[in-house]
């Protein structure tokens, strides 16, 4: 690692902003050209970058980078890019599987749902959540929030965002288990 790079992260972990915001100056342009390259989207390709800058912030006590700083970033900017490309194709995946499954009218008399007691059903999943499991997954799922925009809303890191939208992923995915079929016809009405 160069001299100046070790100055950097020496600065960094002592929470020096103006070396931050140096470095923040120097590699944004770059990392977000790097990030369009994986994601066509300028917006999105910003977010992934200013996420990358946040999470390096708010670990920049315990970062260890033992390679250069340039490539940490990089390597921090694909992942993100990789990790978003994934969730998109999942979301792409559910719905396209969402729209061919059949609605609950080709579904034989026992064994349709009514719509409101599969609301009834969600807003009991809903309620069984922690309160700040809640609170996160309402502001990513109703209010399509990103995760860096919930954490700075609610003021805490990326990552516990990451862990609480899991947990309640989790406990919905749990609760629902015998209605995931059906949930996404009826969600759009839901919301």
């Amino acid at each position: 690692m160069e001299l100046d790079e070790q100055h950097i992260l020496e600065a960094l972990r002592n929470g020096r902003q103006i070396d931050f915001e140096k470095m923040f100056k120097a590699w944004y342009s770059p990392l977000c050209n790097y990030a369009f390259g994986f994601l066509a989207s300028r917006d999105d390709a910003e977010e992934t970058v200013q996420s990358v800058f946040i999470q390096l912030w708010s670990k920049r006590k315990e970062i260890e980078i033992e390679s250069s700083l340039r490539s940490y970033l990089f390597r921090a900017v694909r992942n993100s890019c990789l990790n978003l490309l994934k969730h998109e194709k999942v979301k792409k995946e559910y719905s396209e599987y969402a729209m061919s499954a059949p609605t609950a009218t080709a579904v034989g008399g026992d064994d349709i749902m009514s719509a409101e007691e599969l609301r009834i059903r969600i807003s009991d999943a809903l309620e069984m959540l922690p309160t700040e499991c809640r609170r996160v997954f309402e502001l990513s799922r109703f209010e399509e929030l990103k995760y860096a925009e919930i954490a700075n809303k609610l003021g805490i890191s990326i990552k516990t965002v990451e862990n609480q939208m899991g947990k309640a992923l989790r406990i919905m995915r749990e609760e629902l288990k015998d209605y995931l079929p059906i949930i996404f016809i009826v969600l759009q009405d839901f919301i």
